[in-house]
């Protein structure tokens, strides 16, 4: 089996290899079908920044191979395009030599429109050539064409990644301008369409830099042997080293060449007929057309999609865990009459409680997440109800009752009350000895203490004020008022004294 990336890609053989990275074909668990996965080689910001780039890039078109969507795993980051099996241009002119001009009209319309639904994003494809131009296996049929590869491809206006000095491309599909290093533009794309064409038409790769410095020496040349003049005048329209003179947009192209291909001759029947074959190969063994033969490791329960039934393999989903509780009930029959079953106390207007349901494990979703059980309550072990239990259960509920109305009146945690160790605070909540109210008796052990507790005593109470005539332990032994300041035996002599102080300091004073 291949290795699961991100636990949903399983890369299954390589099939391609770029300047940044590797193309593997990868079966999709999520999506059930073969995708073309490119992995990125490198992690240098740089390299991750162009991989942001690209994956970014979402247009719709049929002649437009973009990302469909990416995941990362550890330090390795990868994205998806759609699976083209038919190879690239490259592989047909290897297979077939120079193309009919009929068949290249079709390959060069279909290019030419996917170029303009890029251009209409405001994006540059700036490595237009044959190899980054790959075909569906259509056999015999008609041809349809993906563009590919926007690794280095950028909106305009968006900051260069590379130097203003260092030219980024394809030696041999660049325009003159990029070679000077100017700014990217469509043009220069169309250039690079041209030189495709010539490409196709000629069977090998053209001397852009010869042809170049021809078109600036003598003008347009001449059609080539075995290119119609109407086909050649779009493609030396494309070829012109000045991008003030070629076509502006992909659109106008496009019009120019339906209007060349209409005086086209008809294909003979003596034409070679052209056949696009599944350049991909077989898949390795251990994977068939719908997928792996056998599970991977690194998968999910559920990543895989709708899981087949396998003998010793437990099943999970809520269709599962429904089973399961139909299962456990007709085994165990009414949880009320079995002796032992776990009895949940009835809450307000509920004579009985429901059946207690048996834990389930939780199981992964989709996205990797876990379908958790709800919460159970907490029950314990207790004969089969009765009426009995049922009546002390309500004789509780009523004592608890009485208990927050009397603590309302006569909180023992107001703040305002004097905590004393040595006096007993009154109970919080009613004993088993008691059901009607509290006992005059401090509370007994915490091991003494009941199992069904309220969490009234451990809120915190508003304040109140006590209510008129009511009186409190803390006014019952109160002593007397004092007043402040020394006894009246020794605050009399001294105000005398002073008095005479001042009547000598007075009289001092007048003999001066």
């Amino acid at each position: 089996m291949g290795e699961v990336f991100a636990g949903r890609y399983e890369l299954v053989d390589p099939i391609g290899r770029g300047g940044v990275g590797a193309v593997w074909r990868a079966w999709d668990h999520r999506r059930r079908r073969y995708v073309a996965a490119k992995v990125l080689l490198q992690s240098d910001a740089h390299s991750l920044l162009r991989f942001v780039r690209e994956q970014a890039l979402r247009i719709d078109h049929p002649h437009v191979l973009a990302p469909t969507s990416w995941a990362a795993d550890d330090d390795k980051v990868l994205f998806t395009m759609d699976l083209v099996a038919g190879g690239s241009l490259a592989h047909l002119v290897g297979d077939y030599g120079p193309l009919p001009p009929a068949f290249v009209c079709t390959l060069l319309d279909q290019l030419l429109a996917g170029l303009a639904a890029v251009h209409a994003e405001d994006v540059v494809h700036r490595d237009v050539k044959p190899a980054n131009i790959l075909l569906e296996a259509t056999g015999t049929g008609r041809p349809r064409l993906r563009l590919s590869d926007f690794g280095i491809a950028m909106r305009l206006g968006e900051p260069r990644l590379t130097e203003t000095n260092l030219v980024v491309g394809t030696p041999g599909y660049l325009a003159p301008e990029q070679m000077m290093g100017a700014e990217p533009d469509f043009p220069a794309d169309l250039f690079a369409v041209g030189l495709v064409a010539l490409y196709l038409l000629e069977g090998a790769k053209p001397d852009s830099k010869a042809l170049i410095q021809y078109f600036a020496e003598h003008g347009t040349p001449g059609a080539p042997k075995g290119i119609p003049e109407p086909l050649w005048q779009v493609v030396a329209m494309l070829l012109q080293p000045d991008p003030q003179a070629r076509f502006r947009t992909a659109t106008g192209a496009r019009k120019a060449l339906a209007a060349a291909t209409e005086l086209l001759p008809e294909p003979g029947p003596d034409d070679e007929l052209i056949e696009i074959f599944d350049q991909l190969g077989p898949l390795p063994p251990g994977f068939a057309p719908e997928g792996p033969l056998e599970r991977a490791r690194g998968l999910g329960p559920r990543e895989d999609g709708p899981p087949s039934p396998v003998a010793g393999e437990e099943r999970s989903g809520p269709a599962a865990d429904e089973e399961r509780s139909r299962q456990n009930t007709a085994d165990n029959g009414d949880a009320w009459s079995a002796p032992g079953a776990a009895v949940v106390p009835p809450g307000p207007r509920q004579d009985t409680a429901p059946p207690a349901t048996p834990a389930q494990q939780p199981s992964m979703s989709d996205t990797g997440s876990f379908h958790l059980p709800p919460p159970q309550a907490t029950v314990t072990n207790s004969p089969t109800p009765s009426h009995d239990a049922q009546a002390q259960v309500q004789v509780q509920a009523q004592a608890q009752a009485q208990a927050s109305h009397q603590q309302a009146a006569y909180s023992p945690y107001d703040p305002t009350y004097p905590l004393s160790p040595s006096r007993p605070l009154p109970p919080a909540y009613p004993s088993h000895a008691h059901h009607a109210g509290y006992s005059d008796q401090p509370l007994p052990p915490a091991t003494q203490q009941p199992t069904h507790t309220s969490t009234a005593p451990y809120t915190a109470q508003t304040p109140r004020a006590p209510r008129p005539g009511q009186t409190s332990s803390r006014h019952r032994a109160q002593r007397p008022p004092r007043h402040p300041g020394p006894p009246a035996k020794v605050a009399v002599p001294l105000l005398l004294l002073a008095l005479v102080c001042y009547a000598v300091g007075f009289w001092a004073l007048t003999r001066i």
